[in-house]
């Protein structure tokens, strides 16, 4: 059964059968939440399909399962959809490539609130950012809250979602990238020359960026 609510800016897959099949079809799913206490059984075979495809999945309570699903029979289990689907890391820079233009990426290091990922999304687009990386876990994923937020600007931008945030940088400087940070302790942004191949780390609400 999928569902999507009218006070709500996610779709939800609920069901056993449908978010099983969904997993097995290979459909763009943001996160798998599971009735706390009742990981056995059929749900740890849709738990195990899920991490299989490095899908975060999460024990919720039975109350914010029926809140997404207004009331109906989710049997335990609810898929996230993403908004979108993902890329690879490598597909932003060929997608410079192929621009003619040095890369420029902004990494998101554990965004989690969907509406600031959406104006980061929304803002990167305006300013000729050819793609946006954000880690699988502890991070907003590509849900309907972030697209309504990125005001469309979500359909038109490319998002990674690596497994380690740290790695996609290693393979970013590899590819001879140049790291920055968002700091309030860092000097003037309008002091540094980004013309060369730029990736801007942008840290979390609340610890900023991490080690």
């Amino acid at each position: 059964m999928e569902t999507t609510p009218h006070n709500r800016e996610e779709t939800v897959i609920a069901g056993r059968n449908a978010v099983l099949e969904a997993l097995r079809a290979g459909r763009p799913v943001d996160c798998i939440l599971l009735e706390r206490g009742r990981g056995s059984g059929p749900l740890s075979v849709i738990a195990a399909k899920a991490r299989e495809r490095g899908i975060t999945v999460k024990e919720v309570s039975p109350v914010r399962l029926d809140a997404l699903c207004a009331a109906a029979n989710h049997q335990g289990v609810v898929a996230v959809v993403a908004a979108r689907e993902t890329c690879e890391l490598g597909d932003i820079l060929a997608a410079a490539k192929e621009a003619g233009e040095p890369p420029f990426l902004i990494l998101c290091d554990e965004i989690e609130d969907p509406h600031n990922l959406g104006a980061i999304i929304r803002t990167a687009e305006a300013c000729g950012v050819h793609g946006i990386v954000i880690p699988k876990r502890r991070s907003a994923g590509l849900s309907y809250a972030v697209a309504k937020a990125a005001s469309g600007a979500l359909e038109y931008m490319r998002v990674a979602r690596v497994p380690n945030l740290v790695a996609a940088m290693k393979e970013l400087k590899e590819a001879g990238v140049w790291i920055f940070g968002a700091d309030m302790d860092g000097q003037t942004w309008c002091t540094q020359d980004y013309t060369g191949p730029t990736a801007l780390v942008i840290g979390s609400e609340g610890r900023g960026m991490g080690r």
